[in-house]
Formats: structure tokens, C-alpha cells, sequence
């Protein structure tokens, strides 16, 4: 499953820019991809461990 967000949120990126591109877009296929979308970002953003969180963990091993 994780190696699938990237493509799946690449694909969601690309079907979007298309259908935007017509004369008479829909508006449910730009929904659906907006979502996609955010959900991997949001999966892909989690691995990021924050700046914060390296911090605390730093002041707790001294």
C-alpha cells in the first residue's frame, strides 16, 4: 500500500490537469481527484518526521 500512494496520488494529479483542460469539465472527476490527491499528500507527508519531534527526541536521550 505504501508504494502506491505516490502513483496513485501522480495519476490523481495528471487526470485532474486534464479534465480541467476541457471545454466542459466534470465537476465529480475533479472532486474525486482533488480528494486523492490530499489523501496522499497527507500519506506521504506522515513519513515526514517533523522538526519539532527530532527536538523532544534529542532532549530526552541527554
Amino acid at each position: 500500500m505504501k508504494k502506491l500512494v505516490l502513483p496513485f496520488t501522480l495519476v490523481a494529479i495528471i487526470v485532474g490537469l486534464y479534465e480541467q483542460s476541457k471545454a466542459k469539465p466534470n465537476i465529480y472527476i475533479l472532486c474525486i481527484t482533488i480528494v486523492i490527491f490530499m489523501y496522499g499528500v497527507m500519506r506521504l507527508s506522515a513519513k515526514t518526521p517533523s522538526k519539532n519531534q527530532e527536538e523532544k527526541e534529542e532532549d530526552h536521550v541527554e
